[in-house]
């Protein structure tokens, strides 16, 4: 399993204008990670493994908003069965990461990537940071050059 420090050598590595936070309190849902950080809810963002046809998928969108799987299927052009969001025991053995730790990238093999169009949005975000106590900030921008997402409308 990968940890933040796995994801700091990423960062590092890949030259990442980007900050890993260790956090002091719990922050186990999207409200409690903004209340601790000091930011608005969108601005924390959520990474999320799809299975579309069978290829792993990282979707990325704001934590509150909730991805339409048809429109996952849609974009890629599959039937909306064919794109199903991956179980937790499956996202670990895709990208080394828990669910609620994960971050948008460093995982173990690169993923195909779209982002939902609110998460560039903000100046900056907020995301995992590769272990449950702890936050990875950046620019959107930055967010998109590193996993070369698509930004494609999935809330």
């Amino acid at each position: 399993m990968l940890s933040s420090q796995n994801l700091q050598k990423f960062i590092d590595q890949n030259q990442i204008s980007a900050e890993i936070l260790p956090m002091e309190e719990d922050t186990p849902t999207v409200p409690d990670a903004a209340r601790a950080l000091g930011v608005e809810e969108d601005q924390i963002i959520k990474s999320l493994v799809f299975l579309v046809d069978g290829q792993p998928t990282l979707v990325i969108a704001n934590g509150t908003h909730k991805v339409d799987n048809r429109l996952v299927a849609r974009h890629y052009g599959v039937g909306r069965k064919r794109a199903k969001m991956a179980r937790p025991e499956q996202a670990l053995e895709i990208t080394g990461y828990v669910v609620g730790a994960m971050p948008p990238f460093g995982h173990q093999t690169r993923l195909r990537t779209i982002a939902d169009p609110g998460v560039v949005a903000h100046q900056e975000i907020f995301g995992g940071g590769g272990e449950i106590d702890a936050m990875l900030r950046m620019r959107p921008e930055e967010l998109l050059r590193v996993t070369r997402a698509e930004v494609v409308s999935v809330t």
